[in-house]
């Protein structure tokens, strides 16, 4: 069984990973505006670019941290992991959120750097209707659903390829464009760009999310049943010439 990293260094990753996340994201929509003024275009850019993004974090970090990058997936993990052990533990929680929070908006920081715009400009993009909020629980509740039932369905491997593909393809099926994460939505509320988000819209989003999230345990319990027990951990299959590894369900969802 392959020893866990060490929690200072899986928050930091967490914190990097999301950085990487919103830089994407953010960078993308300001490029995009930059180089047409067509709004379906620009969409189009800052959705793909998100898509192979997310993918590559998943994969490059999934095995450090589980790639959560996300507070909502966190969370969703110490709850379904609380009374089997296998999720994190309100520790490692409290580490992963803030890490996950100071990332986003260390990237959203970033991407403005990049860019020439003012560093931090809070958006005055005001994303506040029922049907936003709706959208938000709906991504969420997916994202939740996806990740959780790939790690029950032992097809976690498969993790960086289909959850950025949901992400990508909730881009365009939502209103709001799938947030889906409460940490980069604060993060997006210090730019004053296409993905901004303003301070004043972050709060429904928010809740929104983390109604999402419940509702996708939800879903994972109806379509799998009761979660495997702790003595039940997914085995990991390496690469060839590798021993196999043991992992918790929710670390494996996105390793």
């Amino acid at each position: 069984m392959t020893a866990p990293a060490p929690l200072v260094r899986r928050a930091v990753v967490e914190g990097l990973g999301t950085a990487a996340l919103v830089a994407v994201v953010v960078g993308s929509g300001i490029q995009a505006t930059e180089l047409t003024h067509d709004v379906g275009t620009q969409l189009l850019a800052n959705s793909l670019a998100t898509v192979f993004g997310l993918g590559v974090l998943i994969a490059f970090l999934g095995p450090v941290s589980g790639a959560h990058f996300n507070p909502a997936v966190t969370l969703a993990a110490w709850f379904t992991g609380r009374r089997t052990g296998d999720g994190p533990n309100l520790r490692e929680v409290a580490a992963y959120v803030p890490a996950q929070v100071a990332g986003a908006i260390a990237g959203a920081v970033l991407a403005d750097a990049m860019f020439g715009k003012p560093l931090v400009a809070f958006s005055t993009h005001e994303r506040w209707a029922g049907h936003l909020w709706l959208a938000e629980v709906v991504a969420t509740a997916g994202l939740v659903w996806l990740i959780f039932g790939l790690a029950r369905a032992s097809r976690a491997h498969l993790a960086p390829l289909l959850v950025a593909a949901y992400i990508g393809a909730a881009y365009w099926f939502t209103s709001s464009t799938s947030f889906a994460n409460p940490a980069v939505t604060i993060g997006r509320a210090f730019t004053d760009t296409f993905a901004g988000i303003a301070p004043t819209s972050v709060l429904p989003f928010l809740a929104a999310q983390l109604i999402g999230a419940a509702a996708g345990l939800g879903l994972v319990a109806v379509s799998f049943g009761r979660p495997a027990t702790a003595g039940e951990d997914e085995v990991v299959v390496s690469h060839a010439g590798q021993q196999p590894t043991t992992r918790s369900t929710e670390e494996s969802a996105l390793a």
